[in-house]
């Protein structure tokens, strides 16, 4: 029984030692590892105060009419938009002079909007800039003639609805008849348009109206085919192209409109400004490069003026381009939006800062650890060999007596059998035990007191 409680003894002490020994090991190891991961912590905190903040999960994006086309268009993106994760709020407006001044507003908060090219004087905004022109937008001018209008200068006397207050219509079409001579002294200019100047041109209340929308519009529809009504064929479209870089010139083939009764009833040239995306400083880096895959998907199939994949464009733009469109249109979508969801994509751009103090700490680090955490492993073996030298030293010399070696020897030991090192370091330790037993077998080779006092008597 005495025999059994002696063996539990001894396993139970046998245990405490082993897990003394793992406990010094993996605090060697902490000590190694804890200052350099409180150096590559330290490293993070500082290079994440520079990373930009996350996009917001709701803008605001001016339009127009609810029955125009840019609004149209607006819910298109906004449905892309929702994939994301994110609310594009569409505010309606009376046309491109509003929502220019919206976007100069910061009040307004609204980052983005729909605008016509021409529209305002990048040197009176020169905060503004744009991701690009995503479809012409003809202008159209509908006179009540026999005849085949060709010159803005016909109109001159006539009663012309040029557009409605803040409208882009108006902006454009108060230049191009500046340009010819028509104004307030030469005509009756009369601020309406959409459907106002539609129904004031058919009820004869007007004499012109001048009109900028898209060739699938039911207004153009409905005057190219009422009757008395003509479309006006600009036969010097390349002069004004030449003044005016942020138009075109835009063949309109006959029935393209419509072709089964022949609308238009022959080949017109057109005018075109672009639509265009014009944004303000405060819209976020991320929802730039959002917007132009919005653009790219949902306009790149062309129109009826439109080639597939003529647009978006960076070409008929106003403002100059933001430095992501440029990229994007020379070349591409960015390498991780081809691959990845905005969100994951976003997010790896925004911390991609941080991998300059993964690369610059743990690199060094990595090269550094190891020698390190070796050369500590067997200092806590190699610094017993200072106490043997010296204890052999004197050996030599004869300034120790046997006794006194044999306590130091076993004290040496005693400490020695504290230290743990891994299995990779354990050739050391038993190296040093073999020494132990070399310099102990030496001390008892030595003559004792004793014997040197029975050598004299």
């Amino acid at each position: 029984m005495a025999a059994g409680t002696q063996g539990d003894k001894q396993g139970s002490h046998k245990n405490g030692d082993k897990r003394r020994r793992l406990f010094q090991s993996l605090w060697a190891q902490i000590a190694i590892i804890a200052p350099a991961l409180v150096l590559v912590i330290a490293g993070f905190v500082v290079a994440y105060q520079f990373v930009g903040p996350p996009p917001p999960d709701r803008i605001v994006m001016a339009t127009g009419s609810e029955s125009g086309a840019y609004h149209a268009f607006g819910k298109l993106y906004a449905e892309r938009f929702r994939e994301e994760g994110i609310e594009l709020v569409l505010k309606t407006s009376a046309g491109s002079s509003e929502n220019l001044a919206l976007l100069a507003d910061d009040k307004a908060e609204v980052p983005v909007a729909f605008m016509q090219s021409g529209i305002g004087r990048p040197e009176d905004y020169p905060e503004l800039t744009s991701l690009g022109s995503v479809y012409y937008e003809p202008l159209w001018v509908f006179v009540r003639a026999e005849g085949q209008p060709r010159r803005l200068t016909e109109l001159a006397g006539l009663r012309v609805a040029v557009g409605a207050d803040g409208s882009g219509t108006r902006a454009v079409a108060l230049a191009l008849l500046a340009d010819n001579g028509i104004t307030d002294e030469t005509a009756d200019l009369v601020p309406i348009g959409g459907a106002s100047a539609e129904k004031a041109l058919l009820s004869d209340a007007v004499d012109a109206a001048v009109f900028v929308t898209s060739a699938t519009s039911p207004r153009i529809r409905t005057l190219l085919a009422a009757p008395g009504i003509a479309l006006m064929s600009f036969e010097r479209a390349d002069a004004y192209v030449r003044r005016n870089d942020y138009l075109s010139k835009v063949l309109l083939p006959k029935g393209t409109v419509d072709l089964a009764v022949n609308l238009p009833a022959e080949d017109k040239v057109l005018l075109a400004p672009t639509a265009t995306i014009v944004t303000s400083p405060a819209l976020h880096p991320a929802l730039a490069d959002l917007l132009l895959l919005t653009m790219r998907d949902v306009h790149r199939g062309g129109g009826r003026l439109e080639k597939p994949s003529a647009f978006p464009t960076g070409n008929f733009v106003t403002y100059p381009l933001e430095p992501a469109a440029q990229r994007f249109y020379d070349e591409g979508p960015p390498f991780l939006q081809r691959y990845l969801s905005f969100w994951a994509a976003n997010l790896i751009d925004r911390l991609k800062i941080l991998l300059l103090p993964l690369l610059t700490l743990l690199y060094p680090l990595f090269k550094v650890l190891p020698p390190t955490y070796s050369w500590r492993m067997r200092s806590k073996v190699n610094r017993w060999y200072k106490d043997l030298q010296a204890l052999d030293d004197k050996l030599r010399a004869d300034a120790i007596s046997r006794e006194d070696a044999t306590a130091r020897l076993d004290q040496i030991e005693q400490s020695v059998e504290q230290v743990s090192v891994p299995a990779g370091f354990a050739a050391s330790a038993y190296t040093l035990r073999l020494h132990i037993d070399f310099l102990r077998r030496k001390v008892e080779d030595a003559p004792s007191d004793e014997d040197d006092a029975a050598v004299v008597g």
